[in-house]
């Protein structure tokens, strides 16, 4: 019986990483020579964790999913990463089961081909996404209501993003998406100076990017800082970017990504527009929930994953009778992780595969650990 894998992670390396951040979580002693963005943990077919010693975990999952997953499944649903956000991501939207399902299979039929920059679907899956933040963490999530944020185009006393917000005002956020991701191509570096003239976040988007139309799309959104402990829900067809940050985040492991601006890679507008949610919409904080054993879960209205997090002192246990399929990272600190006969060690940055087959699962030792599971 497997009871548990020790992983070796993979870090994506993205120009909007830091070079500090996940060094310092391993423990190297110098910062990398180039921005590391993201470390993943799972078996996403794109860059999956390895078993120490022993292959891939996908290619483990692959040839026997029944006791590394459970029953009905062939996928691991879930991808748990920690993110270092140096300079902003995209603003993007993913979309929900039906909307992913029609577009992969219009795309495995019509094109672009697998590998083409231009598609937009990779997967049918749907990618719901759960941050939660170690640092306070800047994030764009959701769409403003249109006459507030029609009061601040106004205010900054432009008159590219004064037209933008008459069309926001008599006809709401879609049309003031489509008016400035449209924005002609020779007048793009005023409306972002335009909006650069808010100062603050904004005016360091500006900075880093100075024709791209989404700088003022980001003015419709809104802003959220989010303060350490705290954790941000974005459902499918809710508009968002990262800005600002280091954060465990938990997704459906799916590569489905529509992007509105804010990146040199490939805009398909109206796909966006297609799967976009345009109705206002507060970001959804969402609040720790005790659990009977000790762990706090962060409940999320998904089927593809949970998250909760255990906070341990020396000589405190936590125990999970039903673990798997799940990942078990340490942020801080040291775990100790008993399961049968086996027990492992892990410290920051380490992470533990837990097998669907292998019974209960004892986190003991003094630190911070985030366990990624599928819901019952």
């Amino acid at each position: 019986m497997i009871e548990l894998l020790r992983l070796d992670n993979p870090i994506r390396a993205y120009a909007w990483g830091s070079r500090e951040v996940l060094a310092r979580l391993l423990g190297r002693p110098a910062p990398s020579g180039s921005p590391e963005a993201e470390l993943w943990i799972g078996a996403h077919p794109g860059d999956p964790s390895r078993i120490a010693g022993a292959g891939s975990l996908l290619e483990r999952i692959d040839a026997d999913p029944g006791p590394m997953l459970g029953p009905g499944t062939d996928r691991l649903p879930f991808l748990l990463k920690v993110l270092a956000v140096e300079s902003a991501l995209s603003i993007q939207v993913h979309p929900d089961a039906a909307q992913a399902a029609l577009g992969y299979r219009r795309e495995e039929q019509c094109g672009p081909p697998v590998g083409d920059p231009k598609r937009c679907y990779h997967d049918d899956w749907p990618k719901p996404e759960l941050l939660y933040a170690v640092t306070p963490f800047e994030a764009l999530c959701g769409f403003r209501p249109p006459a507030e944020a029609a009061a601040q185009l106004r205010s900054l006393g432009g008159p590219r993003l004064a037209k933008v917000a008459g069309l926001l005002e008599q006809e709401g956020n879609r049309a003031g998406v489509v008016a400035l991701t449209g924005w002609p191509y020779d007048d793009r570096a005023g409306l972002v100076a335009e909006a650069a003239r808010a100062g603050g976040w904004v005016a360091d988007l500006a900075e880093r990017h100075p024709g791209d139309p989404g700088v003022a799309v980001a003015l419709l959104l809104h802003h959220v800082t989010l303060q350490p402990g705290q954790a941000l829900f974005a459902r499918p067809r809710t508009i968002h970017a990262y800005l600002r940050g280091t954060a465990v985040e938990i997704m459906a492991s799916s590569d489905n990504v529509l992007r509105g601006g804010l990146t040199p890679k490939h805009v398909d507008l109206p796909e966006l527009l297609a799967v976009t949610d345009f109705a206002p919409s507060p970001p959804e904080l969402v609040a720790p929930v005790r659990q009977p054993n000790g762990e706090d879960l962060f409940p999320a209205p998904c089927t593809q994953f949970q998250l909760t997090r255990l906070r341990l002192e020396r000589g405190a246990a936590v125990r999970v009778a039903d673990p798997g399929p799940g990942a078990l990272l340490c942020l801080e600190g040291e775990l100790e992780v008993t399961r049968g006969a086996a027990c492992e060690r892990i410290g920051p940055g380490q992470a533990l595969f837990l097998p669907h087959d292998g019974g209960a699962v004892a986190v003991a030792g003094d630190g911070l650990g985030f366990r990624a599971g599928v819901p019952s």
